[in-house]
């Protein structure tokens, strides 16, 4: 369980504080499976680190493109999605 804290805090740090990102967000799960096929349900009580999570965060494409080479070294490629998006801004 440490270990997995303890890569979600040391992402956030990158994410924020190294790289500055416009936004950094995350979403745990309250059930999900991985390759295994099976389910890791969490209670209450319990929120289990074996839960999905997802870290979001968005910038510039230059700066994005940059962030993920970066996070290739310690996460699998299947584990990163990635898209480009839109910012709606006033005129």
């Amino acid at each position: 369980m440490a270990v997995h804290r303890g890569l979600l805090n040391e992402l956030l740090a990158k994410l924020h504080d190294d790289e500055k990102v416009r936004g950094v967000t995350v979403f745990r799960g309250i059930s999900g499976c991985g390759k295994s096929g099976r389910m890791h349900p969490s209670s209450l009580l319990d929120l289990s680190m074996d839960l999905p999570l997802v870290i979001e965060f968005f910038d510039e494409p230059a700066k994005v493109s940059g962030i993920l080479e970066h996070l290739a070294e310690f996460l699998e490629p299947d584990h990163v999605v990635s898209w480009q998006a839109r910012v709606n801004k006033e005129d």
